[in-house]
């Protein structure tokens, strides 16, 4: 009989790494050259970076791809000192993985994600579907509810959005993001900005600056299946407008993206 644990199942390294196993089957490829393909991967948190990686046993790699780096980005990762190229498709990708320097990881190779540093792997499956920037945090919950609040948008004094029939995303660390149909948005008033980003989570989102403030409007043209119902809607960051819902005019919080839009 297997005894699955109540609590997280995390361990802790003496150099402040979190990990744990994961039971997810996780493939990583670089063009059309499959380097990591893993049923026993571990999910890795390094000192105050929010978003996992993963590192994966040494059978689970194709090493014969790696080369030791030619410029090794020592003390990056928590520290660690082993570093390796990669050449696969006919490319070489400096520094693309690296071990970490934790006596219970030493068996494991961990590997940059494109989309998160620029460079590394180009696409990385867990079980059939594709994932984006980052590994999915199995502790962080995102869920987007239908809901009739009657939400209100200002921005600078300007009514820019008034509806009753918002879709409100719940994501565990972040505020409420409130999601507003179009028809209930002054779409005068935004200007359609070339700034795209990706989210594990939610997709690829497409942004609109307005009242003199760059991209803090966005919209999920296609989400991924989980978050379906936010599909087209218009979301403000909170950091930087004035949201009054159902009459209480809510605080600006201060998250991660503070700085960022401000």
């Amino acid at each position: 009989m297997t005894t699955f644990p109540t609590a997280r199942d995390v361990r802790t390294t003496p150099e402040g790494l979190l990990w744990e196993p994961s039971e997810r089957w996780v493939r990583g490829r670089k063009g059309d050259v499959t380097v990591v393909d893993s049923r026993h991967p571990v999910l890795v948190w390094e000192p105050d970076v929010p978003v996992p990686l993963y590192a994966f046993p040494r059978a689970d790699v194709r090493e014969d791809l790696l080369r030791p780096a030619k410029n090794p980005a020592t003390g990056t990762h928590t520290g660690s000192q082993v570093f390796y190229d990669l050449e696969a498709d006919g490319e070489l990708v400096e520094n693309a993985a690296w071990t970490f320097p934790a006596a219970d990881l030493a068996d494991h190779i961990a590997f940059a994600w494109f989309r998160r540093w620029g460079t590394g792997l180009d696409h990385w499956y867990e079980e059939e579907e594709e994932i984006f920037v980052h590994p999915r945090d199995p502790h962080k919950r995102v869920d987007a509810m239908p809901s009739s609040r009657h939400v209100q948008v200002e921005i600078d004094g300007t009514l820019v959005a008034d509806t009753r029939r918002p879709v409100l995303l719940f994501e565990t660390g972040l505020p409420t993001r409130y999601y507003i149909p179009r028809e209930d948005v002054r779409l005068d008033l935004l200007e359609a900005t070339d700034h795209h980003t990706d989210c594990p989570y939610k997709g690829t989102a497409e942004y609109w600056s307005t009242g003199g403030h760059a991209n803090i409007v966005w919209s999920y043209p296609g989400p991924l299946p989980a978050v379906a119902v936010v599909k087209g809607l218009l979301a403000f960051f909170n950091e930087v407008v004035d949201i009054t819902v159902d009459g209480e005019r809510l605080e600006r919080p201060v998250t991660p993206f503070t700085g960022t839009v401000e």
